[in-house]
């Protein structure tokens, strides 16, 4: 199945709602059906406990053709999980005063679009209505962008140069040029890398072990990783774990493990990163109509999504060649998180096959943190 850099780059979410912890055997076996039944590689998890107690466990194989044991905890690439780091800085900058969200973001980049109606708020929430660079960049040819660099804004260039999808504020329309133009608002206000500010503002406050921000043209993964697969034009499928992320930038380009992760929206749901005022406007979400699943709202920088045993779960997940991570933190402060080495469609022979995988993915989620036997 073909996939565009929308998809690569797609939001994917997480959620909120209160559940017993599911048993390890539980989560073992939904690992080892994605592998088995769905044809992931490899496939990692973590539960971690409303104690903060966590339980890391594999599936698969590190490396095709190869019997060689995941690592537990391994680092993965979490595409659009960046998004709700980034936001979380933005909403630091926010509680400080640097920033208002319900300014045009021209007051703080002025020039950089056109349409100076546009907010703060509405890059946050995907409402911008700003065209997707990401569907521009030529995917179908993925191994010619894989080892080239982009500047920050040469991506906004390539944004601009397509019409908006609708007016500002009119609906929720994912695009990762809205987070290219916070990593820049970011770095304007503040004077440093946005990569610095992640770094100073969560990493290190929260102690995120094996979270980082890979430098300009840093193409490898530095901890104990599986590799990641991905298919290209041709239809082949090639190992693509090493590859050039700066086409993904302040929308996905972070690497960390399920742990972290976990880790991360515990700490942002509890309040550990932001003043309550903050946190709660992270919170305040819109329709997503269609362009998520049912029941998915979508607020500033992360989502919500209904649980089937009852409630929601917060966060983020994120698609990048090579890995896919899905996962979210319940009310209670139980979290799950869970990374494949492929993304839906690489090993899958149809388009129903990888929709099921899909599926399978965010079953997952929902099994671990509805405690399912």
């Amino acid at each position: 199945m073909k996939k565009t850099l929308v998809g690569v780059l797609a939001v994917a979410m997480l959620f909120t709602g209160t559940a017993m912890a599911a048993p390890a055997t539980t989560v073992q076996k939904q690992l080892d059906g994605l592998v088995k039944q769905h044809k992931f590689p490899a496939a990692l998890s973590t539960v971690t406990e409303s104690n903060g107690r966590a339980t890391s466990q594999t599936s698969g194989t590190a490396e095709l053709g190869k019997n060689v044991p995941v690592p537990r905890n391994g680092q993965v690439r979490v595409g659009s999980n960046t998004k709700a780091f980034v936001a979380t800085v933005v909403m630091q900058l926010v509680a400080e005063g640097k920033v208002e969200l319900d300014q045009p973001i021209t007051k703080y980049l002025p020039g950089a679009i056109k349409d100076e109606r546009i907010t703060v708020r509405q890059l946050l929430n995907h409402t911008s209505g700003l065209a997707n660079y990401t569907q521009y960049l030529g995917v179908e040819k993925f191994e010619e962008l894989r080892h080239r660099y982009f500047e920050p804004r040469e991506l906004l260039d390539i944004a601009n140069a397509h019409p908006v999808t609708n007016q500002p504020g009119e609906k929720f329309k994912y695009s990762n040029t809205n987070y290219v133009l916070l990593g820049l608002l970011t770095q304007k206000v503040t004077g440093r890398p946005i990569a610095e500010n992640v770094d100073q503002r969560i990493i290190r406050k929260i102690g995120l072990r094996d979270t980082y921000w890979p430098g300009v043209g840093d193409q490898t993964i530095e901890g104990r990783h599986p590799h990641g697969y991905a298919r290209t034009s041709s239809g082949a499928v090639e190992d693509v774990t090493e590859l050039d992320p700066s086409w993904g930038w302040a929308a996905g380009q972070i690497i960390s493990t399920t742990k972290d992760l976990n880790t991360f929206y515990r700490a942002l749901l509890k309040g550990d990163l932001l003043p309550e005022a903050q946190r709660k406007e992270m919170q305040k979400t819109v329709d997503t109509k269609g362009e998520m699943w049912p029941g998915a709202g979508y607020g500033l920088g992360i989502a919500s999504s209904p649980l089937t045993c009852g409630g929601r779960y917060w966060g983020h997940g994120g698609d990048i060649p090579g890995y896919e991570t899905r996962g979210g933190v319940t009310q209670d402060g139980r979290a799950f998180s869970v990374a494949l080495t492929a993304l839906p469609g690489t090993f899958q022979d149809t388009p129903e096959e990888a929709g099921k995988a899909h599926d399978a993915v965010l079953a997952t989620v929902d099994a671990a943190l509805c405690g399912a036997k």
